[in-house]
């Protein structure tokens, strides 16, 4: 008798370890899993204030409930938020919401003397007004529109997401995961600089940014 309940003891205890372990292989896949999948992606913004940035101009640049935020100011002019750091090739998301009218921009190798910025924006604007295109700003003014039937991929006033990648002279640029425009510019190529946000002149201009993630390449 005490044989047979010393086996079954023994059984039970290896029973219950054979479920423990795998209990723990399946908590270790589901962390695993859940981790993002490329550590090489960094966070611009920290979701508390403008540590990494610099402002230009006297437009209204300030983060609250974890988004940054960008007004316009009592001069109503040009502003711009530029990180400290300068990238070359990279790819970059960001989303942003666009309250009143929502004319701003994502600039890249770009540089910044007082409001004055030589660069590359990625339009974000009202509907029908090239979101997701490319302009040179203080140069050659618009390099690549959108396609007309794609002014529809922008959810005006709702959180959007912006792609752009530069490698060497090709860029490439997605709204809510829709390419809008894929180039080559040998000026551009020969370009390094920092990443600045834009809030356009005449005023009445609010837009919401958050989740600004860069991977360098």
């Amino acid at each position: 008798m005490q044989k047979i309940t010393t086996t079954f003891i023994c059984l039970t205890l290896l029973i219950f370890s054979c479920g423990e372990a795998t209990k723990t292989q399946k908590t270790n896949a589901e962390d695993t899993t859940s981790q993002p999948a490329d550590s090489e992606w960094k966070s611009l913004f920290n979701g508390k204030d403008l540590t990494g940035w610099v402002v230009h101009g006297t437009e209204k640049w300030y983060v609250e409930d974890g988004i940054l935020i960008c007004e316009s100011g009592p001069d109503e002019d040009y502003g711009y938020l530029k990180t400290e750091e300068t990238f070359k090739d990279f790819e970059l998301t960001v989303e942003f919401k666009q309250e009143a009218n929502g004319n701003s921009g994502i600039f890249f190798r770009s540089s910044v003397e007082g409001t004055i910025i030589s660069g590359w924006q990625v339009e974000v604007a009202p509907p029908n007004h090239d979101t997701g295109g490319v302009y040179e700003s203080y140069g050659r003014g618009w390099l690549v529109t959108i396609p007309d039937e794609k002014e529809n991929i922008l959810k005006m006033g709702e959180w959007n997401q912006m792609r752009i990648r530069a490698v060497g002279d090709q860029v490439t640029t997605w709204l809510n995961d829709q390419e809008m425009v894929n180039f080559s510019d040998e000026k551009i190529g020969e370009a390094e600089g920092s990443i600045a946000l834009q809030i356009h002149d005449g005023g009445g201009i609010r837009v919401n940014w958050r989740n600004i993630q860069i991977k360098s390449l």
